[in-house]
């Protein structure tokens, strides 16, 4: 899945460190791998972003614009990702204490933003069935069919994508505005199965007819969304975690020993 995805291409970003021998001039040795900043920042702005736009098809399902909140931070994130691995690199290339402990706290603050950004999944995970129980039928009321309305190319997107029809089954369009002013006994062509050519969206046809209805569909989708940006969160900030750890590792030896000293180096002794 997508947050394995994240977790593969973030984990390839550690400090790897290495005694140097002789003991007299044991050097501590760190490589960065700022290209693997780059991809983690990448992902994180990209699951936001899929984020805004999937929720840009489905936004009047809802009415709570917080709902949002989890995507917008974690975009935030993912820009911070790139100011990060700057500031790692630069701090360690100058052998910079000060540098690597501004390192470690800019990690800590994006490690509590994103198990900010869990909770707020989760959270809002919960409130999307009540926030799309409570705004389904208003949409459905305000479908017109041939006016290029939103809430018309809403239903008609979902009901195609979701392969679903009305709010719990296709009879559901009998008690819609829309159905009694057209008096043609039949559901917007949306309804119709991609297997049916020859479907006009009449109730003499249930067969041609998606039976499942949107609402439940609609729900498990905005929640799958959302659980990508909970496991995003939770992989990264188990990363900046051990991030988090090493670096605190070099500070600490710096400062007990001072025949260690960074090097940025190819993986081979300098």
């Amino acid at each position: 899945g997508l947050s394995t995805l994240a977790f593969y291409s973030a984990a390839t970003f550690s400090f790897e460190c290495v005694k140097k021998h002789p003991p007299e001039h044991r050097k501590f040795q760190c490589w960065e791998l700022h290209p693997s900043w780059k991809a983690a920042a990448g992902i994180l702005c990209y699951v936001g972003a899929y984020v805004f736009i999937t929720y840009d098809d489905y936004d009047h399902f809802f009415e709570d614009v917080y709902t949002l909140i989890p995507a917008v931070v974690i975009i935030a994130v993912g820009t911070l990702l790139f100011i990060i691995g700057l500031i790692g690199c630069c701090a360690t290339i100058r052998e910079s204490r000060c540098g690597l402990a501004t390192f470690v706290i800019i990690l800590l603050l994006v490690f509590i933003t994103e198990v900010v950004v869990v909770v707020l999944g989760y959270i809002y995970r919960a409130k999307v069935e009540d926030e799309v129980d409570q705004s389904i039928q208003k949409v459905y009321d305000a479908y017109s069919g041939t006016n290029p309305d939103a809430a018309t190319r809403a239903i008609d997107y979902v009901q195609r994508q979701l392969r679903c029809c009305g709010i719990h089954s296709y009879s559901d369009w009998q008690n819609t505005t829309w159905f009694k002013e057209t008096k043609n006994n039949s559901v917007p062509l949306s309804c119709c199965k991609a297997t049916s050519t020859n479907c006009t969206g009449s109730f003499t046809h249930p067969i041609d007819l998606y039976s499942e209805g949107c609402e439940a569909l609609v729900v498990k989708k905005l929640q799958e969304i959302m659980m990508y940006v909970i496991w995003a969160a939770l992989a990264f900030a188990a990363i900046q975690l051990l991030g988090m750890l090493c670096a605190c590792v070099v500070l600490c030896r710096r400062s007990r020993d001072p025949a260690y000293e960074l090097l940025i180096t190819g993986g081979t002794y300098a």
